[in-house]
């Protein structure tokens, strides 16, 4: 019999690449992860993992019981979800990880909402960027993810995870009132190739965002100037040391100071944000009022 403990670790492992950085993330410790491992490959009969410098990897044996976990544990979450049905559970405390501007454009509009539907749940709300919420949710640190997508990031379709589109916005272009463009009604990418530039750190989802657009405007961004944080990226541009790309809702409340804001001209890059939980949760009843708070708060004009 295998137990669905140790399906956990399999995953993460797997997510992971390393036995370390999985009994991190499971608050365990690298012997314990090992053990589990060894235990697992002895219940199946196969060998499940392959050790090297690089870290570890599945063998095809691990790779079909991989398959096989992703159902079984979205399962587990489907069981879990209706036995809390059954007893009614409508209250109790769920953690809600979000990119700073997500938490003030859906985040806090649904915990109104949620005060008002369903007083019995309590959210824990934490600041996390949208390419870190999504593995602490498969990591089951957090119960519901705010994040973008961005390159390398689970797919809609990913077996783990089931998605709840909510809002996407454009980009807009951020320049010094005194740069050659400010009086443009809208700013032509390509016409900033041989400026320096201000946005986020490679790794930061906006970055992609960013990068790729300009990629599609024929050119690298010449990034002189890195914040995470939007207001400092707009400060920046205020002293007349670069241009940048910020998602609009992140303009909202900032000073603006020294800059103007321009529509980019064409297609304008795009940030498109969504709630996720691990697959087979998304009726639970804790998570369910949470998901349908998120989506009317983003639907809300």
């Amino acid at each position: 019999m295998i137990e669905a403990r140790r399906l956990h670790i399999l995953r993460a492992v797997a997510d992971h690449r390393t036995v370390t950085a999985a009994a991190a993330a499971l608050y365990l410790t690298p012997s314990a992860v090992s053990q589990q491992l060894t235990a697992l490959e002895q219940e199946t009969g196969h060998r499940l993992v392959e050790r090297s410098a690089k870290g570890v990897r599945l063998t095809p044996a691990g790779e079909i019981l991989l398959d096989h976990t992703h159902a079984v544990l979205a399962q587990l979450e489907r069981a879990a979800a209706e036995l809390a049905a059954y007893s009614s559970g409508a209250a109790g405390t769920l953690t809600v990880a979000s990119f700073a501007t997500g938490i003030a454009q859906v985040v806090v509009p649904a915990l109104v909402r949620l005060a008002a539907t369903a007083p019995g749940i309590r959210i824990h709300v934490q600041d996390a960027e949208g390419d870190a919420s999504l593995p602490m949710l498969l990591d089951r640190q957090i119960d519901v993810a705010v994040a973008v997508e961005y390159r390398g990031a689970p797919s809609a379709g990913d077996p783990r995870l089931t998605h709840v589109p909510l809002y996407a916005e454009p980009f807009d272009a951020v320049v010094p009132v005194t740069h050659r463009l400010a009086d443009l009604p809208e700013v032509p990418l390509a016409e900033l190739a041989k400026d320096p530039w201000i946005g986020p750190y490679p790794g930061n989802p906006c970055h992609d965002v960013i990068v790729l657009a300009c990629e599609n405007a024929g050119f690298q961004p010449r990034l002189e100037h890195t914040s995470d944080d939007f207001r400092a990226v707009v400060a920046l541009a205020s002293a007349d040391v670069g241009v940048a790309l910020v998602p609009r809702s992140a303009l909202r409340g900032t000073d603006l100071t020294g800059v103007v804001v321009r529509p980019v001209d064409g297609v304008a890059p795009t940030r498109r944000v969504f709630a996720a939980v691990r697959r087979g949760a998304e009726e639970h009843p804790l998570i369910r009022p949470v998901l349908d708070a998120l989506s009317e708060a983003a639907a809300a004009p």
